[in-house]
C-alpha cells in the first residue's frame, strides 16, 4: 500500500524563475526506503523539504495515507526530518533535545522519560541523556538527530544527506545502523544523497534525478545493471561511455570495433570496467596508460588512438604495463541514441 504519494509536484523559485522540481511523481510503499539520488542542483533536497513542509510546492499534490498534506506546516505533518547539519540545540543536553517535541504534545513526564530512554537505546546512546550536545562526537550528534525524529513516531522519516559531514569509515558504519533501525521499525523513509554508494547500499528503490526530473526509478541492482539513459549510466558506478558511429552492424571509434545490431547512425556505447576484458596484442585498439593494483583487483587506464580514456577491471594487474598495446573484448554492452537506450546485451 502506498503511504506517501507525490503527484505532479513542481517547485519554481521566484528569484531567477528557477524550476527546481518539474512535475515530479512518486509513490512510496509502507516500510519502504526510497533514495533520491542525483548531483547538486537536481532538486532532490527541495523535493524532500516539500514533503516535510519546509518548502511550499508551486503545484501538485502530496498525500500521506490518503490525506492531503501539501500545504500543512511541518509541525502538523506526520513526518520527522533529519538534517545534514544536525540542527540540535547546543544549550540543551541530549534528553532535553529529544523531549522538546514530546513536551509540545503535552505528554506526561513519565511517558516522555520512557520514550526518550527507549529511543536512545535504539540508536546506541543509552545513558547519554545528561550529556550536552557539545560533548558528543559528530557521529553521536547524528544519532541524537535521528533519535529526535524517531521519538515523535512519524509515519514518514525524511533524511537529508545526514552523513555528508562525516568521514568515510563513520559514514559507512552509520548508514548500516540507520538501515538496520529503519527495517526493525518498519518506518517508511525518504532519503536524499548524492553518494551513489549510500544509495546502492541502503535503498529498496533508487530515484535518479536530474534537473528536477526523474531519469529512472528502480531497485539498486537494476539501476546499476540496466541504466535507461546515458546520464544514469554515467552517474551510477564507473562506466565507459564512448561516442561513435554504427555502420553495417558495427560500432566504431578510433580503432575500436564492436558488433552492435542497431540501425546505422551515431551512438554511445556503454561498458562497465568489469565487463571490458583485455589481452596483449600488438595490433590492439588501445594502449595501457596506467595500472593501479588494489590487492583484490586491478584497474587499468587505457587510451584509444584518439586519446579517449577507458577503464578496465582485471584480476591480474601484473600482466599489464604502461605503454603496452591491448585488444579490447567487451562482454556486456549497452548503447544509447540521444536519451534512449537502443540496445543491451
Amino acid at each position: 500500500m502506498s503511504v506517501l504519494q507525490i503527484s505532479d509536484v513542481t517547485k519554481i523559485f521566484a528569484s531567477g524563475n528557477v524550476v527546481a522540481v518539474d512535475t515530479f511523481s512518486l509513490e512510496v510503499a509502507d516500510g519502504e526506503l526510497v533514495c533520491l539520488l542525483g548531483p547538486s542542483g537536481s532538486g532532490k533536497s527541495t523535493l524532500l523539504r516539500m514533503v516535510g513542509g519546509f518548502e511550499r510546492p508551486s503545484g501538485g499534490l502530496i498525500t500521506i495515507d490518503g490525506e492531503d498534506i501539501t500545504h500543512l506546516p511541518p509541525e502538523k505533518r506526520p513526518t520527522g526530518m533529519v538534517f545534514q547539519s544536525h540542527a540540535l540545540w547546543t544549550h540543551m543536553n541530549v534528553f532535553k533535545n529529544l523531549a522538546f517535541g514530546l513536551k509540545l504534545r503535552r505528554l506526561p513526564a513519565d511517558v516522555i522519560k520512557q520514550k526518550v530512554e527507549a529511543v536512545l537505546e535504539l540508536v546506541g546512546l543509552g545513558g547519554y541523556g545528561t550529556r550536552h550536545v557539545s560533548q558528543l562526537s559528530g557521529g553521536q550528534q547524528q544519532r541524537v538527530a535521528l533519535a529526535r525524529s524517531l521519538v515523535l513516531e512519524p509515519k514518514i522519516l525524511l533524511l537529508d544527506e545526514p552523513f555528508a559531514s562525516l568521514d568515510q569509515h563513520l559514514r559507512e558504519r552509520l548508514r548500516e545502523e540507520v538501515r538496520d533501525i529503519q527495517q526493525r521499525l518498519g518506518i517508511t523513509t525518504l532519503f536524499v544523497t548524492h553518494g551513489q554508494d549510500e544509495a546502492l547500499a541502503m535503498a529498496d528503490r533508487i530515484v535518479v534525478m536530474r534537473d528536477g526530473r526523474t531519469e529512472q526509478i528502480d531497485r539498486p541492482d537494476v539501476v546499476y545493471r540496466e541504466p535507461q539513459t546515458p546520464f544514469v549510466a554515467g552517474f551510477i558506478g564507473t562506466m565507459n561511455l564512448i561516442e561513435g558511429e554504427v555502420s553495417g552492424g558495427r560500432f566504431r571509434r578510433a580503432g575500436l570495433a564492436v558488433e552492435l545490431p542497431v540501425a546505422d547512425g551515431p551512438a554511445i556505447l556503454a561498458v562497465r570496467p568489469e565487463a571490458l576484458e583485455l589481452s596483449a596484442s600488438d595490433a590492439g585498439a588501445a594502449r595501457v596508460h596506467r595500472v593501479t593494483d588494489y590487492g583484490t583487483h586491478g584497474l587499468v587506464d587505457l587510451d584509444l588512438e584518439d586519446g579517449t580514456r577507458l577503464k578496465s577491471m582485471v584480476s591480474h594487474p601484473d600482466l599489464f604495463g604502461s605503454g603496452q598495446r591491448v585488444a579490447l573484448a567487451p562482454k556486456a554492452v549497452a548503447a544509447y541514441r540521444g536519451d534512449v537506450r537502443i540496445y543491451r546485451s
